[in-house]
């Protein structure tokens, strides 16, 4: 589209006019008395600090940190932004001010009710089948490759991702979403990796509130679309459903649906029922979360495991001793394996996937560690920065899973020095599932093949580039090739 003088004269004339408001809005501000503020690096107008954030915005607050302290100030556009980048602050805010916080995303993730988070956890159902079909994905995968003639590489993340997707289909509506027979399953699958694309894009209309109805990015636009098109598919399996339970269908099992229909409340103040919408909501929570979560931190613990062969080889030791040979891991025996635990844990402190977890908003004025805050304020907590607090670890830049051996360090939300699934009232609504399935996937990937990488790649030098999109990934995604591993 050309744009006419005309255009560009009225784009700058409301740019100016903007720009002044805003000055005389700070102006008047300063004059009615400074509030204390925290420290953080000067704004520009109307933008404010939206460039200091740059294309990998937890990296370059983390910088910051060192400059400015844990807890930052942040113009970005119209928006007053806090950041919180240390374990002592993220302490005090979930202790102490996490009832004046609310969710603040664009993102298809909502405000979910402390009633729901308990009704998911409470009927969240044992998932001791979801090993099962791992191994035998990847190997029937690989030697396909090898039948044409080709090198056996995998790109890890992606199928990871897949079969994250498909065994939680399978695990919460019983669906086998990927099988070469399903009409629906694609369609939700192409869908779903839509949203969270959308969901990965910084989106000016969040910061600067005169372009939200004008939409300049499409973000909005695209994002209502590709999520409508999920949960049309949902709606599709959760009528299915109800009309299987009316006319009496026997099925075998129960799944997490059940479960959600099932469900009639605590007695102490919540509803007695969760309405269809919110059912929706809590399912495709559960599949975007357990789905990335998955993949991208097993892609970076297989990372940090190449460049460190040590670790390598004390891992799958531990599996051989505890597991043995001649049988699959089971979910009773990741209580036994506190290396692989450990490995795990380093990984998520220094590859924290969602480095801001979900942003919160402020509900009122409020004074935080001596600082004034006020109501809309957006507050970030930078989880990735924390997990490379200098004041918390003790060389905080290395790999080095020993040092959560014997420790209580976890990171179910209590230890504020590890938050990769959030903490308080609204942490992340699909932990217990996204614990098991880490856990079992990488002691099946690590237990039932032996794996290298590529001819054209070393561990000296895999690139660490990463790139920030729904979550944090690997620029250059990691791709290795698995040997099955023959039992004596």
């Amino acid at each position: 589209m050309e744009w006419s003088s005309s255009s560009l004269l009225a784009w700058f004339t409301l740019l100016f006019i903007l720009t002044l408001v805003l000055l005389l809005k700070q102006r008047r501000s300063r004059s009615l008395g400074a509030k204390k503020r925290p420290p953080g690096p000067p704004a520009w107008p109307v933008f404010g600090n939206i460039f200091d954030l740059g294309t990998i915005p937890h990296r370059n607050l983390y910088k910051l940190r060192f400059k400015y302290g844990p807890v930052i100030w942040l113009r970005l556009g119209c928006t007053n932004a806090l950041v919180i980048q240390s374990a002592k602050a993220a302490e005090e805010l979930f202790k102490n001010h996490d009832v004046w916080l609310q969710l603040a995303t664009s993102s298809p993730r909502s405000n979910s009710g402390a009633h729901d988070q308990q009704a998911n956890q409470r009927h969240c159902f044992h998932s001791a089948k979801v090993h099962r079909r791992y191994d035998k994905y990847i190997e029937e995968d690989v030697e396909a490759a090898l039948a044409r003639g080709e090198t056996g590489e995998l790109v890890v993340s992606h199928y990871v991702f897949v079969m994250a997707f498909n065994l939680i289909g399978n695990l919460v509506i019983s669906q086998d979403l990927l099988n070469s027979h399903s009409k629906e399953g694609p369609e939700f699958f192409e869908a779903m990796d839509k949203v969270m694309e959308w969901s990965g894009k910084p989106n000016l209309a969040d910061f600067l509130p005169f372009l939200k109805g004008l939409d300049p990015q499409r973000i909005k636009k695209n994002m209502e679309r590709d999520l409508g098109r999920t949960m049309k598919v949902l709606e599709g399996f959760v009528r299915q459903r109800i009309e299987e339970r009316k006319l009496m269908k026997k099925r075998e099992g129960r799944d997490f649906l059940d479960a959600l229909l099932e469900y009639e409340g605590d007695g102490k103040g919540g509803p007695d029922e969760i309405s269809a919408h919110r059912r929706l909501i809590i399912i495709l929570e559960i599949f975007f979360g357990g789905t990335e979560t998955t993949s991208g931190t097993i892609e970076w613990v297989m990372v940090e495991l190449f460049r460190h062969p040590e670790s390598m080889r004390r891992v799958k030791e531990e599996l051989n001793r505890i597991v043995g040979p001649k049988r699959k891991v089971g979910e009773s025996d990741i209580d036994e394996l506190p290396y692989l635990q450990a490995v795990i844990k380093e990984s998520m402190r220094l590859h924290t996937i969602l480095p801001f977890l979900v942003p919160r908003n402020t509900l009122q004025d409020t004074n935080f560690m001596g600082f004034d805050i006020p109501k809309d304020t957006q507050v970030f907590i930078n989880a990735w920065a924390i997990g490379r607090d200098p004041d918390t670890w003790e060389d905080p830049l290395s790999f080095k899973p020993e040092r959560f051996l014997g420790s209580d360090v976890d990171y179910r939300g209590q230890n504020f020095e590890l938050l990769p699934f959030g903490s308080g009232r609204r942490i992340c609504v699909g932990f217990p599932l996204a614990h098991r399935m880490l856990h079992l996937t990488l002691a099946s990937l690590l237990h039932s093949f032996d794996w290298e990488l590529g001819s054209n790649s070393a561990a000296e030098t895999i690139d660490m580039k990463e790139r920030m999109g729904f979550t944090v990934r690997k620029l250059i995604p990691l791709k290795a090739i698995p040997k099955k591993v023959i039992a004596e």
